[in-house]
């Protein structure tokens, strides 16, 4: 599990954009490939960078933090689409505390989030104006190893980033990123908690070392002492870990954006 369900993700950086009101997006229902409805949360940027972002939530599902995100994503000019994962399962119904999510997350499958992804890209790219020629997924935990799986779906994907998402465990018995790294097309930014005792250091190195023999870009940083689920607003001792998590991401999305 990550946040707190009344965790709110860190500001921006002095500097790096406005702060939008939470509340200033808009609750969707899309619709995959399959014909599935599930949730939605968009936000546009009032200053248009030419990115966009699918956020890809923990296990939870589409809860108030990643709707906080997608506005803090806006106002660095990038519009943002964070989405559950249980529509085929649990319906629109809210993911509130009283929300058990552990028998949905056991019956997710790779292919059915790629789907919803793809839905959520579709979205940015012909409901967001104007329309962004970039665009990135990110995710945290669950979402985290969920991002990192979508550079081998062939989304047309400018980049992914995972915040804390194992590259090297399966889930459900389906293939771990690592496992995939052939089909990888896009580049990758990770973000990992020095601290994090489920994600050591060393599969960090094995992912670092696969993405290398197979020439993806990537910057994978780990954060000495920090803890999972350390870019929380609350936490107080991680206040620099989480600004540079910030620049990390902004730098990276400028980077991967045309002009």
């Amino acid at each position: 599990m990550c946040f707190d369900y009344d965790a709110s993700p860190p500001d921006l950086p002095e500097g790096s954009g406005m702060a939008l009101p939470h509340g200033s997006g808009q609750e969707l229902v899309l619709t995959s490939a399959d014909g599935t409805q599930f949730a939605g949360y968009a936000v546009r940027a009032p200053s248009p960078t030419g990115a966009g972002i699918v956020i890809l939530p923990d296990v939870r599902g589409l809860f108030s933090f990643y709707k906080q995100l997608a506005e803090r994503f806006a106002g660095a000019g990038v519009a943002a689409i964070a989405i559950d994962y249980f529509g085929r399962t649990a319906g629109l119904t809210a993911r509130d505390e009283s929300f058990e999510y552990m028998p949905h997350v056991a019956q997710t499958r790779p292919d059915a989030i790629a789907q919803d992804t793809a839905a959520a890209i579709t979205y940015l790219k012909t409901q967001m104006s104007p329309a962004p020629h970039a665009i990135f997924t990110v995710g945290f935990c669950f979402g985290g190893g969920n991002s990192f799986l979508q550079a081998a779906n062939q989304h047309g994907l400018s980049g992914v980033i995972g915040f804390y998402g194992s590259p090297t465990n399966r889930r459900n018995d389906n293939p771990a990123p690592i496992e995939r790294i052939g089909e990888f097309s896009c580049p990758v930014l990770g973000l990992f908690g020095g601290a994090d005792q489920g994600i050591p250091a060393e599969s960090v190195h094995q992912f670092d070392a696969a993405l290398t023999s197979v020439h993806i870009e990537h910057s994978l940083h780990i954060y000495p002492g920090a803890p999972h689920s350390f870019f929380d607003r609350r936490y107080d001792d991680y206040t620099t870990e989480c600004a540079d998590a910030w620049q990390r991401m902004l730098a990276f999305i400028r980077a991967h954006t045309p002009a």
